[in-house]
């Protein structure tokens, strides 16, 4: 007996629209209150159906993602024509519109706030600083960051790198922020969602800020931007303990320092002021990571270019300077794949799919599970509980 396909319905419709996600946001679009309607038209022998979206904004920069998502769920549908039967519609939120969605976002319509600092927060603030620039410490952070996605972790990394931001490039970010009412939405790149004042700087102009203004910029990007439910925020710090690392301390009083270093003397001497900042500011620090170890070579022999033990230096002198102890958490060889991968906006803890693995990128994975997974305190959090009189 031939199949009797049962016909379309509007909520079979519906139904397949929750499987769209906004690729911004990260939830369905009908939770968002993006499905303007659904119309449906029996012609052909098929169902055409008509879906009315509303973006946020006129210059969604992901509209197309948004159009090819609906017609690909919906025409899915058994009785639908495939996507070539299904039209997307595109508007406009009004600006009450917006507001709402804002509001429904964060939950509140009060002034926003440092979600990462409040008594209930659950994500895990990392603050990667480095004694002096140029050992890698924005190449760890866009690792480190694509690591926690792959292992099924929420992570978004803000580039407070103010004078010298590189993470939109070695993350591959090709899309601008989204503004909602007074809300920035982040772009998202390998899963990981991305800020940084390079996405509102001219291309090659110099950022020329103050203190004050450096404050801001830092206090802007972590209450207006919507991270939402982030497991970790990683927070890629300029070199040196100046403003931008005291600002930190001073909004984010639960962030953890996580320092990084190279081998040499030099460098590791400049790592241990750094990271004696933590006993000023009362923050915790996670750990160390020693960049550019050595470079393995054909033979299998070590070349350490850069000398060996500065890692384990700093690591030890801070355990002593800071009375717990500081691990080291991994040592990084030198690989060429890390540079070109930093190029071309492809980690290379993702683009390592050789048959032999890269020693370095599985160094990197190591030491994103430890920071991932490292267990947390109940002391702050609120447990929901109401004394029995």
């Amino acid at each position: 007996m031939p199949t009797t396909i049962e016909p379309v319905s509007e909520q079979d419709v519906r139904a397949a629209l929750d499987r769209v996600i906004d690729p911004e946001i990260r939830r369905p679009i009908t939770d968002l209150d993006m499905v303007r309607d659904v119309q449906l038209d029996e012609r052909d022998g098929a169902t055409h159906v008509t879906v009315g979206v509303a973006l946020t904004t006129a210059g969604c920069p992901l509209r197309d993602t948004i159009t090819r998502d609906v017609r690909e769920r919906v025409g899915e549908l058994d009785g639908v024509g495939g996507p070539d039967a299904v039209s997307v519609v595109m508007t406009v939120m009004t600006d009450d519109e917006r507001k709402a969605l804002r509001v429904k976002l964060r939950g509140t319509d009060a002034e926003p706030v440092i979600p990462f600092a409040q008594p209930g927060s659950l994500t895990r603030v990392y603050a990667v600083a480095s004694g002096k620039g140029g050992v890698g410490k924005s190449s760890v952070t866009a690792n480190l960051a694509a690591a926690m996605v792959a292992d099924g972790l929420k992570v978004g990394v803000l580039d407070a790198d103010i004078y010298g931001f590189s993470i939109p490039r070695m993350l591959g970010v090709t899309l601008p922020p989204t503004k909602v009412d007074d809300m920035i939405l982040p772009p998202v790149a390998h899963g990981v969602k991305v800020i940084s004042i390079g996405m509102f700087a001219p291309p090659g102009r110099p950022v020329v800020w103050r203190g004050p203004m450096l404050h801001r910029a830092l206090q802007q990007f972590l209450a207006d931007v919507f991270w939402g439910d982030l497991d970790v925020l990683l927070l890629d710090l300029p070199p040196g303990t100046g403003d931008i690392a005291i600002s930190v301390a001073q909004l984010l009083p639960n962030a953890e320092l996580l320092l990084v270093t190279t081998p040499q003397l030099a460098a590791a001497e400049v790592a241990e002021r750094a990271g004696a900042m933590a006993k000023q500011t009362n923050q915790r620090l996670a750990g160390v990571v020693e960049n550019m170890s050595w470079l393995t070579q054909p033979d299998g022999s070590r070349l350490e270019l850069f000398g060996a033990g500065g890692g384990e230096r700093v690591a030890s002198r801070l355990s002593e300077v800071l009375g717990v102890t500081v691990p080291l958490l991994g040592q990084v060889p030198l690989d060429v794949t890390l540079r070109t991968g930093g190029d071309d906006g492809v980690p290379f803890v993702l683009a390592d799919d050789s048959g032999t693995r890269s020693e370095a990128a599985e160094v990197l994975r190591g030491v994103a599970r430890r920071l991932g997974v490292r267990e947390r305190g109940l002391a702050g959090m609120r447990l929901g509980l109401t004394p029995v009189g």
